[in-house]
Parts: C-alpha cells; sequence; structure tokens
C-alpha cells in the first residue's frame, strides 16, 4: 500500500492575489499534477520507482531516497481559477493565484419612453 505525505507549504498574501511556495525536492516538472475540482485545488507529486540500469534492485548498499506520492488540497473559492500560474524550480513549486474580481451590482439606466 502507498503511503501519501504531506509537504511544506507557505501561503502569503500578495496585492491582488495568493501566493503559494510548495517544498518538493527532487521531482521532475512531469511529476507534479495540479487539479482544480469544484472549489478545491489538489498538488500531488508522485516519485515512480524507476528501473535500475544494473538489473538487480537489491544491490542497494544504503537507500535513503523515498518513492511515493504527496499531496495537499487548499479551497480556492476566492481565487481566480483561470488566472492560476505555476512554476517549479529549485524543488519548490510556486503557485501565483489572483483573487476573484468583486462582484459589483449592475447599475442601469432607465430612459423614459
Amino acid at each position: 500500500e502507498q503511503q501519501v505525505n504531506p509537504f511544506r507549504t507557505d501561503i502569503s498574501e500578495t496585492a491582488d492575489g495568493y501566493k503559494l511556495e510548495a517544498d518538493l525536492p527532487g521531482f521532475c516538472k512531469e511529476d507534479i499534477h495540479i487539479d482544480i475540482d469544484d472549489d478545491i485545488l489538489t498538488i500531488k507529486a508522485e516519485h515512480t520507482d524507476s528501473k535500475d540500469e544494473s538489473g538487480d534492485k537489491n544491490s542497494y548498499i544504503r537507500r535513503e531516497r523515498y518513492y511515493g506520492a504527496y499531496t495537499r488540497s487548499f479551497n480556492v473559492s476566492e481565487i481566480d481559477a483561470e488566472g492560476i500560474k505555476a512554476a517549479y524550480e529549485n524543488g519548490v513549486l510556486t503557485l501565483t493565484m489572483p483573487k476573484k474580481a468583486p462582484v459589483k451590482p449592475e447599475s442601469k439606466h432607465l430612459k423614459i419612453e
């Protein structure tokens, strides 16, 4: 059974939204999946155990690198989902998330017939 681990995340407020930074060292961009479903943003990062070129998986003298799945979910109901940008550099995933524009009641001018 695969164990799912959380990962460390910082969320800060910016002038026009939020910035989320997640520690995901040792992943390739292709290993990280970001999905938004019903105002819930889920970040999932998964290490797959690659086949060792030497052929014998038990030839390790010491093996500390962990292969598994990491996942976190966040409520993004106040976020403009279309405007979210993601970048991954030096083991840190950064999401720039703009706030939804406040909905202003429409004012109408009626013309007198």
